[in-house]
């Protein structure tokens, strides 16, 4: 087998669970266990996580710049 390339600073960063720190298992990688997964899942589901986003505007362009409506 061959050994993997480490990349230039030395050593790769260790990873951990997103949800508690431990070792992530090989199974359920990044969690450590189904459980970290599952809270991940619900928190995503649940509205826990969101992506930011501007609010949209009725309309951004000026009043010039629109067409006219009969």
């Amino acid at each position: 087998m061959k050994p993997k390339a480490e990349p230039a600073g030395g050593t790769a960063p260790a990873r951990v669970c997103p949800i508690c720190g431990k070792p992530p298992s090989p199974a359920e990688r990044p969690f450590c266990s189904r459980r970290c997964a599952d809270i991940d899942l619900h928190r995503w589901l649940s509205g826990a996580y969101a992506v930011p986003a501007r609010p949209e505007e009725e309309d951004e362009r000026p009043e010039q710049a629109r067409p006219e409506q009969d």
